[in-house]
């Protein structure tokens, strides 16, 4: 199912959320533009690399390494993956930076990002390619929306049918998949994956527990 809008209203622009996906689809049309081996060093510099942290060090990067458990966040892989994200935080994230305000929302989408990179690192930490994407800090957001708007109504698509569905059976779905594939791919060694089902989990679970020490006071 791909959601199409939700029905949640906003009354604020959510400017973070615009400047989010500036930043995100800047940052990936520029490593477009570069040399392919630049590009590589690039997201192999920023984004993170499990194994680099196994044994607690990450000495390629400046800064002590750590860093990249953050800039992770805003780089994308292929324009796919960039445009997937992007069209979740349009739908979503303006509704959660409208109860949060802007300061605010903008600290809790880091740290829920900034979580589902450790959980992905903690699960599969000799992982060599670099985890990045925007994903953990999208399912920190989600799992805001779970508990303020469950019951707002979500338009999706199911080719060929179009219908709207509440928020909470949407996204009771998704957090599903999300935990199928995870626990697949920790308990069949064969099983590979291309995408950050841990990350997704941990954004999810830390968006539910910390969202409400993020609202604004009413």
């Amino acid at each position: 199912m791909i959601p199409i809008r939700d029905t949640a209203p906003c009354h604020n622009k959510p400017f973070v959320t615009w400047g989010i996906i500036a930043v995100c689809t800047l940052v990936y049309a520029t490593m477009m533009l570069l040399p392919d081996h630049v590009s590589f060093r690039l997201l192999h510099l920023y984004g993170m690399v499990p194994a680099r942290y196994a044994d607690g060090a990450g000495t390629e990067w400046p800064f002590d390494g750590y860093l990249s458990f953050a800039t992770n966040l805003f780089i994308h892989a292929t324009w796919l993956h960039l445009l997937m994200n992007v069209w979740f935080l349009w739908i979503f994230a303006d509704n959660i930076e409208d109860r949060m305000g802007r300061l605010p929302f903008f600290v809790f989408y880091l740290l829920c990002g900034i979580i589902a990179t450790w959980l992905q690192w903690h699960f599969d930490p000799t992982l060599t390619i670099p985890v990045v994407g925007a994903s953990g800090s999208i399912a920190g957001v989600l799992g805001a929306y779970y508990f303020l708007y469950p019951l707002a109504r979500v338009v999706v698509l199911f080719p060929p049918l179009v219908f709207s569905i509440p928020a909470i059976a949407f996204l009771g779905l998704w957090i599903l998949w999300q935990l199928y594939n995870a626990t697949t791919t920790l308990l069949f060694a064969q099983v590979s994956a291309d995408i950050a089902w841990w990350a997704h989990l941990g954004g999810f679970l830390a968006g539910s527990l910390l969202h409400p020490l993020f609202l604004r006071k009413p």
